[in-house]
């Protein structure tokens, strides 16, 4: 038998094509996951795995390579399966370019993870874990990643973790944190032709909404990186009735901070902003994530071909991997201004590009860490 090489194993264009493809054609919108998670776990159980898959929920973690020396690093990439529930037809290919729920957010890099499953084999220099997991697009606290990084414990003892968001194959370090919060504003009812006799509740919220129109972002620069801290509105609802004065109203505020400020200081800053004339409910609080620009392992990866590097100014789950200690990074094959778009599509370009640069990572990467 001739001797296997690096040619021989590499994918054509057209096996990441039908893996996107077929990924997209299995509906998955947040809460709805198992479909797709018994169609992967079922394809990547006929590989020769270094150890069977492990299940949680609607998540999976799948061992793809353990090397038998001692000092292998040991590098996870991970990706959810859920998608947003928007406007698609139905998933096809076009002008080069995947139309389907979650083409570039992120069943691209489920593409990818897949085929470096079906390719990788001894050619990886490292040891490898896949985690495709469930409920990514909810709350922080439903997300199934914080249940399989709670119950596995293999995971732990990763030095690395990818996650496979849509970045269009650039690197995005660390994550912004997140904090969504129910702000209420009371007042007393009143008959609209005699306003004085009632107490408004809306106008209550006046000097919060001015201050939150002049609130200019607060930069922050972090290993060479610019970061951005903002306070938005994003929903309102108060009044009963068109001749009534209304007795609440309430905004949810969305409160994005730095990698370098703590959970509970952003907590204490959305506070004081609204201060002491509503009440203040968080009901999402999802922490930020340093970059990791200096890691031996990032550095690799960085030269084995990446578009750019750049900050996080937005939340992924880095930040769950960075809470164990455990450094993490942004990195992806999805068109990022795709994500969570109506008619979402993504350029199949992208996905072969990355698939290359991860690929020559992780077989180039050895113990040298």
């Amino acid at each position: 038998m001739a001797m296997e090489t690096l040619a021989t194993r590499t994918p054509t264009a057209i096996s990441l094509e039908e893996t996107l493809l077929w990924l997209c054609a299995i509906a998955s919108p947040i809460g709805d996951e198992r479909a797709l998670c018994d169609a992967v776990s079922e394809r990547l159980a006929r590989l020769d795995l270094a150890s069977p898959i492990r299940r949680y929920g609607d998540s999976i973690v799948v061992p793809l390579v353990r090397g038998r020396e001692t000092g292998r690093p040991h590098i996870v990439l991970a990706g959810h399966l859920d998608t947003v529930r928007t406007e698609n037809g139905p998933a096809r290919i076009e002008h080069g370019r995947c139309f389907g729920a979650g083409a570039a957010d992120m069943k691209s890099g489920l593409a990818v993870m897949i085929v470096i499953a079906e390719t990788l084999g001894d050619f990886a220099g490292c040891d490898v874990t896949l985690v495709f997991y469930a409920r990514e697009e909810g709350s922080f606290v439903e997300n199934e990643l914080g249940r399989v990084l709670d119950e596995d414990a293999d995971l732990k003892t990763a030095d690395l973790a990818v996650c496979l968001e849509p970045s269009d194959n650039r690197l995005h370090l660390g994550c912004c944190g997140s904090i969504q919060a129910t702000v209420t504003f009371h007042g007393r009812t009143g008959h609209s032709a005699r306003p004085w006799e009632g107490e408004n509740a809306i106008t209550k919220a006046a000097g919060l909404l001015d201050r939150l129109a002049v609130l200019a972002p607060i930069e922050h620069h972090i290993d060479g990186l610019l970061y951005r801290t903002t306070t938005t509105v994003t929903l309102a609802n108060g009044g009963r009735g068109r001749n009534v004065v209304p007795d609440a109203f309430t905004l949810n505020l969305n409160h994005r901070f730095a990698p370098n400020t703590p959970l509970a200081v952003a907590q204490q800053d959305v506070l004081a902003l609204v201060g002491d004339k509503a009440d203040v409910q968080f009901t999402d609080l999802a922490p930020a994530a340093m970059p990791n620009a200096s890691h031996p392992l990032v550095k690799a990866l960085i030269e084995a071909g990446v578009r750019s590097i750049e900050p996080k100014q937005a939340w992924t789950d880095v930040a769950r991997f960075s809470q164990l200690g455990m450094a993490a990074i942004n990195f992806g094959p999805g068109e990022n201004a795709q994500a969570h778009q109506k008619n979402e599509s993504t350029e199949l370009s992208l996905l072969f590009e990355g698939y290359r640069i991860l690929f020559s990572w992780l077989s180039a990467v050895d113990s040298e860490r």
